[in-house]
Parts: structure tokens; C-alpha cells; sequence
């Protein structure tokens, strides 16, 4: 009678019981485009080509993105700046930049905190002036990235090039179909979020670009300064700063917590993006409200959350047990260490070594073969000519050849360093029957006895110092060598 489970080559699932997911965004997500039909072919369905290549790219944020900061820095050329409207526009700068950094990317993508009501105000007010779009859109996108990192279906994978991660998801058209689908049902319930993507563009032309200029002409009589420098200028810079986290954060720097994916720790990339440069430590922990964790780290985000709370703002900040961040730091140094381990002769393997009966390897020795049996593992000297090289010289290696060595090698003559046991291991030719270590360990796996062998993540008998199998504190004699 045939079986029921399924066999190798067959499919887990049926997909003719499976849903399948809807081409459209759900009601819960933000539609990039009401006009768009999912029944239509998509424009990044059609190669692009010298003929329609315009037809690929998003006008509008070219527009928005591009445009308006040239003209604004053509403008500049002609506008003096003014020391009360530099110190205002970097300050706004680093007000409008937490409001991403802090509130879109901590606060809502991540919940990595809780805010009260006056502080999400404020937050969702100076994030709408840094003119990335709304809380709702933003943190939906986000989590895409998360959850399909360095995928097709990632809005901004660093995998389509660094150029296209930082500035091209933007300026080229994005195929809503292919955008994985994510979980935003908690923004749709947050009064604030609903509010600022119902009236972001009244949020974007006031906070970005009404009250920068209201601030500086009422207060020193700067209008047109504010409106260039803290307005359109500062609105450039600190999205460049934020694109970083999508681009260079992916690119520059160390994985010391996993390499799976692209994300990256670097102090530059930090103190570009307000903190948010030790990625590599976000994408592992991403519910952490901070993004650095040694207090020498740059992240002027994690400090004002921490501030906040202080001041009754925020609450209920999140922390990953230090246990598990050390145990992942530890994960990826193994990883990399077994990757230079891979890339050394730890010579052939034990189990792999052909056995040799005492008699033959005797008999070779007096036939003018040069090797040495040490704790019933045979090494031929003779093939790198290391006779004449030892150290403690010519006489005293000789004596051990043809003999058991075991107690010469550890301490007998001379206690070898972990030095010369690793380079006695690259001239392995052959084991001795019943002789010492090598057929003990045979026969206690074979036994299922406890016989502790470290392995790295390849597979591959890791060799600690001082644990080589030459290496025996208390000399036994070698079977058949009496």
C-alpha cells in the first residue's frame, strides 16, 4: 500500500490549499499610488531600454529630492549666511533628524519604546519637516527591509547596488507586487500616525519648510536665510543622512554580531546618521532601543530616549539581555575564526591516515626511511628535509627514528611547544595499530564511549592548543613497541 508522506522531490504544501497574497497592498498599508491597477502590466515589468527609460523613473521625488536642493543651493550663492541662521539650521537639523531616528525608526518601525502622547506629537511634527514621507508609509517600508533583508521584495536592497539603496528606490519606480507585505495594524491604531499621513503634506510645508523661515525672520529678521539654509538646504542634508542608513550602513564596516546579511557596524556611518551607523547590531537586536551599546559609541538617539525618560516622556525601553549579545559577538568571532582555521594545514586527518603494523614501520627505518612514531602516530621527516633543520640538532631527533618517541617529544629529552606539535602534525603518514590515541579514539567512537572531539562550524576537528594529539602528559608505551 502506497504511503501518504510526501517523498524527496515532492512539495510540503499543496498550493492549490493556499491563499494567494493580493497584488493590491492591503486596506492596512499604504498604496503608494491610488491610481495604480494591479490588473495593468507595471512599467518595471518591461526592460529598460534607450527608448523608455523615462518612463522608469519617479518624476516627482527627482523633483522633490534633486530639484528643489539645487535650486535652493543655487540661491545660497546669493543669500549671506547669517550666524544666528547657521546655529538655527543645524540645530533643526538634529531636531528634524531625531524625528526619524528616534521617532519614524525606534518609536514606530520598531517599538523599541514607548512615548507619551506630547512627545509622539513632536516627534511625528519635526519627522514630517525632514520630508521622508509619513510615519504610516516609512515604517511599513522599513519593515519590509527587515523582514526581506538583502531580498527582492527588500524596498531598499543594498544587493541592487549601493547607488540604487541609497538614492535609486526612490528616483526609479518600485513595482508595489513585488514590496514584501508587512504588519503596520498597531500605526493604523495610533491616533498621531493616522493623523500626520491624513495631513502630511500640511506637516511637510509647515514643519519643513514654514517654521524653519517663521523662526528665523521673526527672530533676527532673516527671512529668506531660514527659508534657504534651515528650510530647503537642512531638508537635503538630513535626508542624505538618513539614505546613509540604507546605503552605507550596508556597505562600510564590521558584522561582529552576524554575516548573513549586509548590515554593518561603523563609527563613521554613525556619526552621519545620528547613531544609527552600528547596523550590524540594529538588524540582530532590532527592538533594542539603542544602536550602540558601549558607552564610547555614538548614538545621540539612544541618549535623548534615555533623556526622555528621565523627564517622564518615554517608557518602557526595550534592552536585549546582555547574555544574548555576548553569545551572538561569540557566534560570529567562531565564525570567522574556523573561517582561518579552514585556510591553515592542520595536516591529514586522523581518521583518514592508513594503519601501520610496528614491523613495517620499523623495517622502513631500516631501510633508510626517516620516521618518527610519536603517541602511535608515524611522521616521515625525511620528505621536508627537517632532519637537518631541528632545532635541538641533528643527533638527538635521529635517535628517536624508528622508535617510539612519545616520551622523547614530551618531556623525556625536551617538552615540545605547541609550536613544534602543530608542525610535527603536517608530516602525518600513518597511524600504528592499537598505538596510543589515534585507535583509542577509533575505538570509543565505534563504542559509543565519551570521547570529547570540539568541532567547528564547518564540520572540522578543531585542534586546541595544547590538546594535539601528540601531546601526552603521562608517556605511554606504544603498542608493540617493547
Amino acid at each position: 500500500m502506497p504511503s501518504h508522506q510526501p517523498a524527496a522531490g515532492m512539495m510540503a504544501v499543496d498550493p492549490a490549499y493556499v491563499s494567494q497574497p493580493s497584488p493590491m497592498a492591503s486596506k492596512d498599508e499604504p498604496n503608494r499610488s491610488k491610481s495604480y491597477d494591479p490588473k495593468k502590466p507595471h512599467i518595471t515589468d518591461t526592460p529598460l531600454t534607450k527608448a523608455n527609460w523615462y518612463k522608469h523613473v519617479n518624476w516627482l521625488n527627482v523633483f522633490l529630492i534633486g530639484g528643489i536642493p539645487l535650486m535652493g543651493l543655487i540661491q545660497a550663492f546669493w543669500t549671506p549666511l547669517r550666524l544666528y541662521t547657521a546655529i538655527w539650521a543645524i540645530a533643526y537639523y538634529f531636531a528634524t533628524g531625531l524625528g526619524i531616528t528616534a521617532g519614524y525608526h525606534r518609536l514606530w518601525a520598531h517599538t523599541s519604546y514607548q512615548a507619551t502622547t506630547p512627545l509622539k506629537i513632536f516627534l511625528a511634527a519635526v519627522g514630517g519637516g525632514a520630508v521622508e514621507g509619513s510615519i504610516r508609509w516609512w515604517a511599513r517600508d522599513h519593515r519590509a527591509h527587515h523582514r526581506y533583508t538583502d531580498t527582492d521584495k527588500d524596498p531598499y536592497s543594498v544587493r541592487k547596488g549601493l547607488l540604487y539603496s541609497h538614492l535609486g528606490w526612490m528616483i526609479m519606480k518600485q513595482n508595489p507586487k513585488r514590496i514584501g507585505r508587512t504588519d503596520i495594524s498597531d500605526l493604523n491604531d495610533d491616533p498621531v500616525v493616522v493623523w500626520q499621513h491624513k495631513n502630511y503634506l500640511k506637516v511637510v510645508f509647515g514643519m519643513g519648510l514654514i517654521f524653519p523661515t517663521l523662526v528665523a525672520g521673526l527672530g533676527w529678521g532673516d527671512w529668506l536665510g531660514g527659508f534657504i539654509y534651515a528650510g530647503i538646504l537642512r531638508i537635503f542634508f538630513v535626508q542624505q543622512a538618513t539614505f546613509c542608513v540604507n546605503s552605507l550602513a550596508h556597505w562600510l564596516g564590521d558584522q561582529p554580531f552576524d554575516d548573513r546579511n549586509s548590515p554593518r557596524d561603523h563609527v563613521i556611518t554613525a556619526i552621519v546618521t545620528l547613531g544609527e551607523g552600528y547596523h550590524n547590531f540594529h538588524h540582530e537586536f532590532p527592538s533594542d532601543y539603542r544602536n550602540a551599546i558601549e558607552w564610547h559609541q555614538y548614538d545621540p538617539t539612544k541618549w535623548s530616549i534615555w533623556t526622555w525618560k528621565q523627564l517622564g516622556l518615554a517608557y518602557d525601553l526595550k534592552q536585549f539581555r546582555s547574555n544574548e549579545i555576548e553569545k551572538g559577538r561569540v557566534q560570529q568571532l567562531q565564525k570567522k575564526i574556523d573561517r582561518r582555521r579552514a585556510e591553515l594545514d592542520w595536516g591529514t586527518p586522523l581518521e583518514t591516515l592508513p594503519v601501520m603494523e610496528w614491523d613495517d614501520y620499523v623495517e622502513q627505518c631500516k631501510n633508510g626511511r626517516q620516521l618518527i612514531s610519536v603517541a602511535g602516530i608515524v611522521h616521515d621527516l625525511g620528505e621536508s628535509n627537517f632532519v637537518n633543520d631541528h632545532p635541538g640538532g641533528k643527533a638527538m631527533i635521529r635517535s628517536g627514528i624508528g622508535k617510539d618517541a612519545t616520551a622523547m617529544f614530551n618531556g623525556g629529552v625536551y617538552f615540545h611547544s605547541n609550536a613544534a606539535h602543530n608542525l610535527l602534525s603536517t608530516m602525518r603518514v600513518g597511524v600504528i595499530r592499537g598505538g596510543m590515541e589515534v585507535e583509542i579514539w577509533k575505538k570509543a567512537q565505534q563504542e559509543n564511549k565519551d570521547a570529547y572531539i570540539a568541532k567547528d562550524s564547518n564540520g572540522s576537528r578543531v585542534v586546541r592548543a595544547g590538546f594535539q594529539p601528540t601531546k601526552v602528559f603521562e608517556p605511554s608505551a606504544t603498542a608493540g613497541a617493547a
